[in-house]
């Protein structure tokens, strides 16, 4: 048989989504923010849509919502007799009735009032773009006596710092790509050195450290010298190895390690703070009395009808057909992303009411108290798919009397305990959290001891699942937690500091800092 390219023809089924189907999905697995776009983005591409701005207390007419009207005829028309133009009023009047009863029940509460649109526009209007460390750097050298001819090396320089404050290029490399005098270039980085904040233009953690001891005149300073000398011994806490070559007390080298760890390992950051994460919580659970109140925050979701005059030229008999026929098409496009607006808040509240129904120990007592939960689970519960339930969490965040959590928070993996009950992982990582916490720092507790202590609670685990959730809260190994005096005890956290830097100092500089954070998403809500 002869080899080549043929053409073929094969029938085949295939299931493909709607486009209302798409809509309704895109809407609600977007975040509330997102979704206020979408809904804007709407607004201008269908003109038969218009945002309701006063509030309607009538119950029916509470969502000015409109259905297709009447298509009259005239010479120019079809030319429907009268008893089916009359059959097609009755329908559509049967529709709009049906459509008014579905968003009574459904109607979103009214929109915020103009002193609070007011007081929060002034409050985002309040957050301004800081500073770069770039641009202060620059300001500086306009400000310093640095000649105006080598203004052009510094910037080459200041180019190459990053948002932490360190040079990411040597001067053998600038040299090379410019063509510029190394002593020149040297002199300068000198000065850029000498500029806020103390540290910058550094091209490692050591020499990053050691400019900010020199900048407060510590040059002689027990700390200064085990940076010089002992930067190694200090990056594996060989805190015995380094009193002998420094001549001094264990005490003495913990206590300078306890300064070091004070200091600033990424002082450009002050200047390039990492960009805050503002959310919109999706809903409010509050406690009222004994019951937990679930509402869905609709502040920022504009309240859409169909617009009256669209409706009326419709009804007019000297419409064009083709008028009619686009006016009907933009009112069903209407419809159909007004009823996934609520589809969407009415699937979010089902979701979160069966969570808080769940998950009530928590949002009474706290994280100890978190319950394994999957989203199959809520899924047959609520009667929706399991996808369904992840696109309606996702991304979203809910505000709560523990705090604001995003709502993927709550559902966690199951583990056995001894007496057969399920506890939360979330819940075991909250116990290790405890442990390390109260634990005597000059004796921390390895990964076994940890996992005999969840025993006596009836949580038996590995030891590497113990390693790996320690990994997971930012806590250090234990011959990393030890310190050689007592002091009350507390949580060492590990700092990250890059990439190209050593990894053990990344851990020494944890020393000292304050205790880690409870699990659970800190955010701030506008």
């Amino acid at each position: 048989m002869a080899q080549g390219l043929y053409l073929s023809q094969k029938m085949a089924l295939s299931q493909m989504l709607a486009p209302q189907l798409q809509q309704s999905l895109a809407l609600l697995q977007a975040p509330i923010l997102e979704l206020q776009a979408l809904v804007e983005q709407e607004l201008q591409q269908n003109p038969i849509l218009e945002e309701q701005t006063e509030t309607i207390m009538d119950g029916k007419g509470k969502w000015d919502d409109t259905v297709e009207s009447p298509d009259p005829t005239d010479e120019k028309g079809s030319g429907e007799p009268v008893d089916d133009w009359q059959k097609k009023v009755e329908r559509l009047t049967q529709e709009d009735q049906e459509w008014r009863e579905y968003f009574s029940q459904t109607s979103l509460p009214s929109r915020p009032n103009p002193d609070d649109e007011e007081n929060r526009q002034s409050m985002l209007d309040s957050i301004v773009t800081p500073t770069s460390l770039q641009e202060t750097l620059r300001e500086q050298v306009r400000m310093s006596e640095l000649p105006k001819e080598q203004w052009q090396v510094a910037d080459l320089l200041i180019g190459n710092i990053d948002d932490r404050g360190y040079l990411k290029a040597s001067i053998d490399e600038l040299t090379f790509s410019t063509n510029m005098d190394p002593e020149v270039i040297r002199k300068v980085l000198e000065v850029i050195q000498s500029f806020d904040p103390p540290g910058v233009a550094t091209r490692d953690l050591r020499e990053h450290l050691m400019k900010q001891l020199e900048r407060d005149d510590k040059t002689e300073s027990l700390e200064y010298r085990i940076l010089d000398q002992c930067f190694k011994q200090l990056s594996k806490r060989r805190m015995p190895e380094i009193a002998r070559q420094m001549g001094v007390s264990v005490d003495e080298v913990q206590e300078a390690a306890e300064r070091i760890s004070h200091l600033n390992p990424r002082s450009g950051s002050s200047f390039s703070p990492e960009n805050q994460q503002y959310v919109v919580p999706e809903v409010f659970v509050t406690k009222n009395d004994d019951e937990f109140v679930i509402a869905t925050n609709n502040d920022h979701l504009p309240r859409l009808r169909i617009s009256n005059t669209y409706k009326d030229l419709l009804s007019k008999a000297e419409s064009s057909a083709d008028l009619r026929e686009y006016i009907r098409e933009k009112i069903r496009s209407g419809k159909s992303l007004i009823k996934s607006i609520n589809q969407r808040q009415q699937t979010i509240s089902n979701i979160v009411t069966e969570i808080v129904k769940r998950q009530r120990e928590f949002f009474e007592k706290g994280i100890a108290h978190l319950k394994p939960m999957t989203m199959t689970q809520i899924a047959k519960a609520v009667g929706i798919h399991e996808t369904t339930v992840s696109r309606a969490v996702s991304g979203k965040y809910m505000q709560c009397p523990q705090g604001i959590f995003e709502m993927k928070y709550f559902f966690t993996s199951a583990i056995q305990t001894a007496s057969g009950a399920s506890v939360s992982n979330t819940t075991v990582k909250d116990l290790i959290n405890d442990i390390v916490r109260n634990e005597d720092s000059t004796k921390p507790l390895s990964d076994e001891e940890i996992v005999k202590r969840l025993a006596k609670n009836e949580i038996v685990i590995a030891r590497r699942t113990v390693a790996k959730y320690r990994s997971d809260l930012n806590i250090l190994p234990a011959h990393l937690r030890k310190t050689y005096w007592f002091r009350p005890p507390y949580l060492l956290t590990c700092l990250c500091l890059g990439r190209s830097l050593p990894e053990f100092f990344q851990l020494t500089l944890s020393i000292g800092l304050r205790r880690s954070e409870r699990p659970g998403p800190p955010r701030r809500s506008l």
